[in-house]
């Protein structure tokens, strides 16, 4: 959500279906050694004293200005229902990753924290409801695009978080960490990432049915906006013809108010060229308005895993990627704890398959998932001294896999269990591991 476009739209050159098809083709994955790392990390604001009213516009414009301010080596976004981004900066390591976010949250923390606000890590808000802050003409054109679904849009843009790690693509040629393989691993380790970290278990004040209602409301978007490319031997071929038959959100303008057409992928875009011909320039953009579990962007983001409670609960997700990912006998370990649930697909890319389904409403309750968490987080827990993790990272993830992993657990269900879902809470103090 902060890939809106700075500056003004600019004219450039016009590019047709075949040039657009090339041109994602050639930069979705980035091929070479995995070494790098990053982290998004999203939060809730709140009022530490009264979570369930409102901050007002006002209130939060104020406090923002401030944060921006701040000598950060992350970048700082602000999303369209107020909720806060820190998107780090591409790193070598995990524990360089884990330092500099977590002393730009000490720092975002402080500011917050003398306005009686605070980050809140919940996927989805347990009480408010839909309420847009910022009026910028992408966000305009994206309410008015994502309505015509149904109000899950307006509850993703406004009242949703989420940790989203991200990796390089790996390496060009087959192989454990070649980008096919990788890209085939995220999917389906996904689905366990999303049902061991599901945190957003209520809406409205009311539990919905879903341990992870944040992931609800992006399947209910639909498989156009937030839906990924069948899965298959060609990973780069597959992701740029989706790109292209996925429908446009908005032709951009710089005078008044995007257009936002009824049905108009962006091969029909290169073809009819109404209301103007694209520009690989929006061809960029429109690639930004495109929400998968799993998005190319020269690496791998993956977007599945809900926003976490506590002040480092954001590092365990982190560590157990990276992990998985980047040290190849966990990585081993996970391919083959997941192989298993590759049939649950039927076929269907994520999310909107019965596996991602399940992930989200049952999370460890469902005994595979269970099955697959539980040796997935072993295998991260033994791979992370090899990464350089300290015990700082080690205890944290040896914490949730003993909390939840291997009792069949989730944090929203720590949500649904107290009184009027007070949890422990969101704004509960909670011991940094």
């Amino acid at each position: 959500m902060s890939d809106a476009p700075r500056g003004p739209v600019r004219p450039g050159a016009v590019v047709g279906e075949a040039e657009a098809e090339a041109l994602i083709h050639g930069i979705c994955f980035k091929t070479g050694p995995p070494r790098r790392l990053g982290v998004e990390v999203e939060w809730l604001v709140h009022d530490t004293r009264a979570p369930r009213v409102p901050v007002t516009p006002e209130r939060l414009e104020t406090v923002y200005a401030t944060l921006r301010a701040l000598p950060l080596t992350s970048a700082l976004t602000v999303e369209p229902g107020g909720q806060l981004e820190l998107s780090s900066a591409p790193a070598a390591s995990l524990m360089e990753c884990v330092r500099t976010v977590r002393d730009d949250l000490d720092a975002v923390r402080a500011v917050l924290r003398e306005d009686g606000l605070a980050l809140v890590g919940l996927g989805h808000d347990p009480w408010q409801e839909p309420r847009r802050i910022l009026r910028q003409p992408r966000y305009d054109a994206l309410e008015a695009c994502l309505d015509r679904t149904g109000p899950a849009g307006r509850f993703m843009m406004c009242t949703s978080a989420s940790v989203q790690v991200c990796l390089d693509a790996g390496y060009d040629e087959p192989g454990p960490q070649g980008y096919v393989r990788r890209w085939w691993l995220a999917h389906h380790l996904g689905a366990v990432l999303l049902a061991a970290f599901a945190n957003s278990p209520m809406s409205g004040g009311r539990p919905t049915g879903w341990r992870s209602t944040r992931q609800l409301r992006w399947t209910q978007i639909g498989t156009g906006r937030a839906g990924g490319p069948p899965l298959t031997s060609d990973p780069r071929g597959a992701w740029a013809r989706h790109v292209l038959d996925a429908p446009v959100m908005g032709v951009r303008r710089d005078d008044g108010p995007w257009d936002v057409p009824e049905a108009m992928t962006f091969s029909e875009w290169t073809r009819n060229r109404i209301p103007r011909a694209p520009t690989r320039e929006d061809l960029e953009y429109h690639v930004t308005t495109l929400f998968p579990p799993v998005r190319p962007r020269g690496h791998l983001e993956l977007r599945m895993i809900d926003a976490q409670p506590g002040e480092d609960g954001w590092i365990v997700p982190l560590a157990v990627t990276a992990a998985l990912f980047d040290d190849p006998e966990a990585t081993e370990t996970a391919y083959r704890a997941v192989k298993s649930l590759a049939e649950r697909s039927l076929g269907s890319p994520a999310p909107h398959n019965p596996l991602y389904q399940d992930a989200a409403r049952l999370a460890l309750t469902d005994p595979e998932l269970r099955e697959a968490a539980d040796t997935c987080f072993r295998a991260a827990l033994a791979a992370l001294p090899r990464l350089g993790a300290t015990a700082h990272v080690t205890d944290a993830v040896a914490e949730h896999l003993e909390r939840y992993v291997r009792r069949g657990r989730c944090p929203a269900d720590d949500l649904l269990e107290m009184p009027d879902g007070e949890s422990r809470g969101p704004h509960g103090r909670e011991t940094r591991p």
